[in-house]
């Protein structure tokens, strides 16, 4: 069980990057590395599941690159900011998922254009590293919940075993939209 004291971590924070309602009765909170093959696996499903349970779920993405496996991934994580600082996080998020096995400086900013971002203040973002201590701290905050991997998923404070497949998230969310696990 999660310890008290992290549970109020798991809680939306502002910087979140958020799709869905603010009265949605589930959150869902993944800690993902656009590195990660089972992250881009999780990232399909995670649409599927946004599009089938729609205004019932909120869903927030946080960083957690785990850079001795992935080396690029904390710069596609820089990425990401510098475009949700310019409204386009999901736009980036998408085009870092599906082209995962591209994630060098140049495509980055590839990425960048395609999203329509303000290149000069990306490229003043990626070369001063403005939001790495940001990435940082969520990667710190994954694992002082105890995450051990990618991706991790979190659902109203719990979290939930994906190692085996994504069924049991799907799970866990009808759980917790049954009237009498809704509070």
């Amino acid at each position: 069980m999660l310890h008290e004291q992290y549970k109020t971590e798991l809680l939306l924070k502002a910087q979140d990057h958020v799709l869905g309602p603010p009265s949605a009765a589930v959150i869902i909170v993944e800690y993902g590395d656009f590195g990660c093959a089972y992250c881009r696996s999780a990232y399909s499903t995670v649409k599927i599941l946004l599009d089938h349970f729609k205004d019932r779920v909120r869903f927030a993405f946080r960083h957690y690159p785990v850079v001795e496996a992935h080396p690029r991934a904390e710069r596609a994580a820089e990425a990401a900011e510098s475009a949700g600082v310019q409204g386009k996080f999901w736009p980036m998020h998408d085009l870092l998922f599906e082209n995962q096995l591209r994630l060098e400086d140049t495509h980055l900013r590839q990425y960048a254009q395609m999203a329509k971002l303000d290149l000069q203040r990306y490229d003043r973002d990626m070369q001063t590293h403005v939001y790495l201590p940001y990435v940082r701290t969520q990667r710190d905050e994954a694992r002082a919940l105890g995450t051990h991997g990618t991706p991790t998923f979190f659902v109203n404070g719990v979290i939930e075993d994906v190692s085996f497949g994504m069924e049991n998230l799907h799970k866990a969310i009808e759980l917790n939209l049954q009237p009498a696990n809704m509070k």
